[in-house]
């Protein structure tokens, strides 16, 4: 947990003193920590980026940047409003395509494309620090995983099966349909997650790093943790409205092995 700094450098405290303070700053986070977590029965992850930077050896960027060019040389550029050719996002893309063109032959054939390369970079996908065993130690103190992601289910359960960590989550990987107005901000896939679990929505926590998965969290009715790597993810976030934000999952991972070292028998 990130609290924001009312302090300038100026006023900064050194010397023990600093020492104290930040001691104290780091010991609040922890406990207001637990406090979201404690009460957890049912966690719903974003893929990509609380679990893996999926693009890490591509960037999604590039991703994009070529689907818009898919769609130039089809003579399909002009469905792109300026600001949508440049979003680094191919979802976005996906999303916008999808608006002027809704359930087409188009919107099909544009998903499948970007299935496939969701597909070839599980290979090179780097894994979210600290989140494997996170993952583990929820899953060992009996806390039930879904994944909740606008990506392609096969694509998710592709990378998990890789790093060992799909009967941490099986059967419970919702991602993109056919129907892709349904994708994030929109709650669909954490409303199926929910059901097919059985989940109780106050002891359900999501954890995303992107506005939209925030925006899905809330109008599922579902507490909604942060993970922003930097200050850019950090900052939407909090203007979408998400209060509890980490920048690591260290410490989220320190707090669910104590929390579980005490139910342990």
């Amino acid at each position: 947990m990130t609290p924001d700094s009312t302090q300038s450098e100026a006023t900064q405290p050194d010397g023990p003193q600093a020492e104290t303070t930040q001691a104290e700053a780091a010991a609040d986070a922890a406990a207001l920590l637990r406090k979201v977590v404690t009460p957890v029965r049912f966690v719903l992850f974003d893929f990509d980026g609380p679990i893996c930077r999926l693009f890490a050896g591509r960037p999604a960027s590039t991703v994009a940047q070529d689907l818009v060019q898919w769609l130039k040389e089809r003579g399909l550029r002009g469905l792109l409003t300026a600001d949508e050719k440049k979003l680094p996002d191919p979802y976005v893309v996906l999303r916008a395509v999808d608006r002027r063109h809704p359930r087409s032959d188009l919107v099909a054939e544009l998903e499948q494309w970007l299935t496939r390369q969701e597909l070839a970079a599980v290979t090179t996908a780097m894994p979210t620090a600290y989140v494997d065993p996170l993952i583990r130690t929820w899953a060992a103190v009996g806390v039930r995983l879904a994944v909740t992601t606008n990506n392609a289910p096969c694509a998710v359960g592709r990378y998990l099966e890789m790093r060992g960590l799909l009967e941490c989550f099986s059967p419970h990987i919702y991602g993109r349909t056919q129907d892709l107005s349904r994708l994030k901000p929109d709650p669909y896939c954490v409303e199926r997650a929910l059901h097919a679990m059985g989940a109780e929505r106050g002891a359900a926590l999501m954890i995303g790093d992107a506005p939209s998965d925030y925006v899905a969290a809330e109008r599922a009715g579902v507490r909604f943790l942060g993970y922003a790597r930097n200050e850019r993810k950090a900052e939407l976030l909090r203007v979408a409205g998400a209060e509890h934000l980490v920048d690591s999952l260290e410490q989220l991972s320190r707090v669910v092995y104590a929390i579980g070292r005490t139910k342990a028998p």
